[in-house]
């Protein structure tokens, strides 16, 4: 596993433990389009209505955001969302 890995199936991501890591990727472009401006927008409201002392909404967005950034790079997750969206179609195609 190379330093730069989130773990050994995924060795093209960056590091992405950290806020500041996470920006990083998503302004880089590993996560899906909109992701880098979404995650900052998300961030702050969840911050700005947050109970000081729980501040679980802010860690649930960075987790799906970091979960986006590990999707966003694995082949398997494109192929499954290409045959779901093909699925979708023919059964649309037939309804017709």
């Amino acid at each position: 596993m190379s330093a730069d890995s989130v773990d050994s199936a995924h060795p093209q991501l960056p590091l992405v433990h950290a806020i500041g890591e996470l920006r990083a990727a998503l302004d880089r472009g590993y996560g899906f389009p909109g992701d880098a401006d979404d995650f900052e927008t998300d961030l702050a409201r969840e911050i700005e209505h947050a109970d000081p002392a729980d501040l679980s909404g802010a860690v649930r967005l960075v987790e799906e955001f970091r979960g986006r950034v590990i999707a966003r790079q694995d082949p398997a997750f494109s192929v499954s969302v290409a045959a779901a969206v093909a699925g979708i179609q023919a059964t649309r195609r037939m309804s017709r």
